[in-house]
């Protein structure tokens, strides 16, 4: 069975709704880029069009120096919320990101002061696939005490997910499993919950899997020319997964630009 997310995702435009009536201005998203392709460019052009629809201006900006470019719109009072384009060039890192960008626009919930602020349980900006992963999960069933396994480590998923998964309150029991986690089979099919997190197309079969757990397919990859998932398809016959396209992604985007909102509204 396919999990919908679709009342999840109304959930969120309600609360952009919220916020949105509360302003009196179009909020400003400045999306940074460096030594961007076609391909990124045709995408964050994509990006601007779907926050035109939320109300949002999404200003795209090339950057020459990615550091100072931070710092500069951090600065400036007409710029809202910051977003930074992957994948990143000219020997610039996820951490030059975590470690210069404010806080209080940072909205992909990357910046070192966020990062710490949910290891100590106070969910200000998270990233954003990990708080959709979080939500669906949630939305769907009660997580307490369920064993749930991540496959993937990364700093955006499979990290902060573990540590909003096993908050006070929440209270999972995570495992996070990886490229060099031995068995990997057998320790997926102890979950009750899977999530994967690891950009391999159709990694996931059925044979790392039990019959009825839930699985949360992170994965955005094209095979042929088509999107799919880290996990197959035919997982659905006999777990509840979410659909690529259509499942985290969708709210993903959705998350994101609520935080713009959040971001010019000032609540954190």
């Amino acid at each position: 069975m396919f999990i919908d997310v679709k009342d999840t995702i109304k959930n969120i435009k309600e609360e952009i709704d919220i916020i949105k009536n509360e302003l009196t201005f179009e909020p400003k998203l400045v999306s940074l880029v460096v030594e961007p392709d076609k391909s990124t460019l045709s995408y964050l052009n994509s990006q601007k069009r779907s926050a035109k629809k939320y109300g949002i201006n999404l200003e795209i900006v090339e950057s020459n120096n990615l550091v100072e470019d931070l710092q500069k719109h951090n600065e400036d009072r007409n710029t809202h919320a910051i977003f930074v384009a992957r994948p990143l060039k000219k020997g610039f890192t996820e951490l030059d990101i975590a470690k210069n960008i404010s806080p209080f626009k940072d909205v992909e919930g990357v910046s070192l002061y966020n990062i710490g602020s949910m290891f100590y349980e106070k969910e200000l900006f998270i990233p954003c696939t990990a708080e959709a992963v979080v939500k669906i999960i949630e939305d769907f069933t009660d997580v307490k005490g369920k064993n749930v396994v991540i496959i993937g480590r990364s700093t955006t998923v499979g990290k902060p997910a573990a540590i909003l998964l096993q908050k006070h309150g929440r209270d999972a029991t995570v495992t996070v499993s990886h490229s060099k986690t031995e068995n990997l089979k057998e320790v997926t099919k102890r979950a009750d919950i899977l999530v994967a997190a690891i950009g391999r197309a159709n990694f996931v079969d059925k044979s790392f899997v039990k019959e009825g757990t839930i699985v949360i397919d992170v994965g955005i990859n094209v095979v042929n020319g088509k999107v799919v998932g880290d996990v197959s398809q035919d997982v659905s016959e006999i777990c509840n997964l979410t659909p690529v396209p259509g499942g985290v992604g969708s709210l993903t985007t959705a998350i994101l630009m609520r935080n713009v909102f959040r971001a010019a509204k000032g609540e954190f």
